[in-house]
């Protein structure tokens, strides 16, 4: 499965981004999908997750109640809502799919596909 990260931007604080992952090869609507982002000089973190079904949500501590992950199977998309946009969550963000169907993995070498990232720039 081929995955392209799209929709990121520059952005002030307190604003919304609303980011998307589009699949094709595979049947990606049988894949978790996860949201990851990446800053200058930090690792990559874990900051949502959607099973395959989209009913099973993850979210990293540091985006609970701001952000919500979702997937429309019709055109093979994953998004990721960001609100109330902070400069912290400056970064390039990835999505991620993995076959695995148990709980929602926050492990970057658990996934098997990566896309490209979207960076994301929130002002101050």
């Amino acid at each position: 499965v081929q995955l392209q990260a799209s929709g990121g931007g520059l952005v002030q604080a307190g604003g919304s981004l609303r980011i998307s992952c589009a699949a094709s090869g595979s049947t990606y609507s049988s894949y978790a999908v996860g949201w990851f982002r990446q800053a200058p000089g930090s690792d990559r973190e874990f900051v949502a997750g959607i099973n395959w079904s989209g009913y099973s949500k993850d979210y990293a501590d540091f985006v609970k109640g701001r952000f919500t992950i979702s997937r429309d199977k019709a055109d093979n998309r994953v998004y990721l809502q960001m609100n109330n946009l902070k400069p912290e969550d400056t970064a390039t963000y990835y999505c991620a799919a993995t076959v695995w169907v148990g709980p929602i993995l926050r492990e970057t070498g658990r996934y098997d596909y990566w896309g490209r990232g979207t960076l994301v720039t929130v002002s101050s």
